[in-house]
This record gives structure tokens, C-alpha cells and sequence, in this order.
């Protein structure tokens, strides 16, 4: 046992050998945080600076600091980020943490500043619209779809996002609720500096930022876990395999109330997959309960693969 421990110690501290597919991989993660701080950067331009929405976050520091000093917000957004990264260092990950978020934290700045410089020059109309929620829903779903394609590369934007991390992991706090107080404070700065309409406006963006964000990173499910009670747990099997061609478990489980044994039978399908689950057990066991699950993702046999590099 011992040897075989130190033999798996010396695996994992050697290198793994350079592959094209590691290469292809890691190409595509960071085409991903390419592409997704270029759509944030273009969302926030193009939405949120010229009507001044502050949605919280040093972005949002950084248009209050803009309508003050006249700064570029890319550059403000930038050097404000600066001191969070190295608490981030300390405290997050070290130099995996510090590369990743610098990387798409400079891309942001200066695709920010870019867009903002070039932007009313090469449109005919800037900004699009002068409908202050037409605009707000624009800025929370791009930068939202940016922010996922970001966070699906490994990678994070830094900003009052690493203070949270780090006050959840002191004070145990759950992260949205801590991610409200850091983003809400400088809400309520801007609705003291721009007027409290535009402040509610940056709640809102807020908002759609996340829902659009976490679409992004865990996208559609279209995988569902069937949960089936029966006493008849072999021909339920024997049905779900024959009709639908997908694993099966089961194990034996005794009722709360009645005290009775009877089997859990536990499938993951995909949703078309669903009414085909619900005739197979009515077919066998009309007396069975069956509860029908959303699972966020599902890999592995007839699913997506299990990447073999996952970022943390």
C-alpha cells in the first residue's frame, strides 16, 4: 500500500506530455475569456457609461470616479482592480488566480476604453437609444453572456468579487448575500451622486447580469433524474432498458411512515425522454411514486463527455 501511495505521489508530481488535444483545449478556454471580457467590455461601453448605470463593483466605482475626474473608466477599472488582485493572490489562489484574472481584467480595460473612443465615431447613433430600460436589460444580458463565457474559461473579472469571496470565507456569510453588500453599497454611492432613478436602474442590471451569466456558465438542462418508489423494481428495469436504453440503479428503502420495504429505482434522462419514462412505469406498476428532477448537467454513457481538464 505504501508503495503503491508514493508511486501515485510521483505521478502526479510529474509533468503530463504536451497533447493536441490539452493543447486544443486550453486554446478554447482562452478564446472563451477572449471573447467573453471583449462582449462585457462592449455591453458596458455601449450601455451602461453613457447613461452612467453603476450596477456595483469597481466598474461601477470606476463611472463615479469618471463623472468626477474625467479618467478613462477602462484604465480607472484597471488600476482600481490592482490592490483586489493581490488580496486575491494571497488569499485565492496564488499565481493561477493572479494570471487569469489579470489577463481578462487588462482585455476588459482596454477593449472598454477602445469602444468607448471609437464607438460614437462609428455609429451613426450613440448611444443606440435614449430608453433608459431598454438600455439596462441590453447591459445586464451581454455583460451577463460575457461574465459566463468568462467564468466557463477558468477565469474571473477580479473586482469587489474578490473581496466577497474572501469575507465568505471568513465569515461564512452565503456569497450572493455577500455580493449584495459589496455591489449595493456603491449602487447607493451612484443614486447619491446621479440621482436614485439611475441607482434602481443598476439594481436591475444587476440582476439580469446574474440570470444571463449563470445561463451562460451551466446553460439549458435538458437532462432529468427519475425517482421511481415500486415493489416491482426488476420489470421497472427491465422496461426502462428495453424502451429507453439508459442506466438504471436501485437499492431497497424503507417507507417513513408505513415502515414497509420497497425499491428506489433512480434513471437520468433527457427531457424528450421524460413521457417515455412515465409510460414505462404506468405500464408496469401504476401504484408506483415517481418524482421527476432537473439535473443542471449530466456526462458520461449517452451524455457529454467528462472533460478531462477541468478548471477550478
Amino acid at each position: 500500500m505504501k508503495q503503491l501511495l508514493n508511486k501515485r505521489k510521483k505521478m502526479r508530481g510529474e509533468k503530463r506530455p504536451l497533447s493536441w488535444k490539452r493543447v486544443w483545449y486550453q486554446t478554447r478556454l482562452n478564446f472563451l475569456m477572449v471573447v467573453g471580457a471583449c462582449l462585457v467590455a462592449f455591453g458596458y461601453a455601449m450601455f451602461q457609461v453613457p447613461y452612467n448605470i453603476a450596477a456595483g463593483g469597481v466598474s461601477g466605482v470606476s463611472i463615479i470616479v469618471n463623472h468626477y475626474m474625467g479618467w478613462p473608466v477602462g484604465l480607472l477599472y484597471w488600476l482600481l482592480n490592482l490592490p483586489l488582485l493581490v488580496l486575491g493572490f494571497f488569499y485565492l489562489g496564488r499565481w493561477d488566480f493572479l494570471v487569469r484574472t489579470l489577463v481578462a481584467s487588462t482585455i476588459f480595460s482596454i477593449a472598454t476604453d477602445l469602444f468607448v473612443a471609437y464607438m460614437p465615431h462609428m455609429l451613426s447613433q450613440y448611444p443606440l437609444t435614449d430608453d433608459l430600460l431598454l438600455t439596462t436589460i441590453y447591459a445586464g444580458i451581454v455583460g451577463g453572456i460575457g461574465g459566463g463565457l468568462i467564468y466557463r474559461s477558468g477565469g474571473t473579472m477580479g473586482g469587489t468579487g474578490i473581496i466577497g469571496r474572501i469575507i465568505q470565507m471568513k465569515t461564512g456569510q452565503p456569497l450572493s448575500q455577500v455580493y449584495f453588500y459589496t455591489d449595493g453599497i456603491t449602487i447607493i454611492v451612484a443614486g447619491l451622486v446621479f440621482g436614485w432613478n439611475i441607482a434602481l436602474y443598476g439594481f436591475l442590471v444587476l440582476f439580469l447580469n446574474g440570470l444571463a451569466s449563470d445561463y451562460t456558465l451551466e446553460g439549458p438542462s435538458s437532462a432529468r433524474t427519475a425517482t421511481i418508489i415500486t415493489n416491482h423494481p426488476h420489470e421497472v428495469i427491465a422496461e426502462l432498458l428495453a424502451q429507453l436504453h439508459r442506466g438504471v440503479s436501485y437499492w431497497e428503502v424503507t417507507g417513513g411512515y408505513t415502515g414497509q420495504k420497497r425499491y428506489l429505482v433512480q434513471t437520468t434522462v433527457t427531457r424528450p425522454q421524460v413521457g417515455e419514462v412515465k409510460q414505462a412505469v404506468a405500464r408496469i406498476d401504476p401504484e408506483a411514486f415517481v418524482t421527476i428532477g432537473v439535473s443542471h448537467e449530466a456526462m458520461g454513457a449517452g451524455f457529454s463527455p467528462i472533460p478531462a481538464n477541468v478548471q477550478q
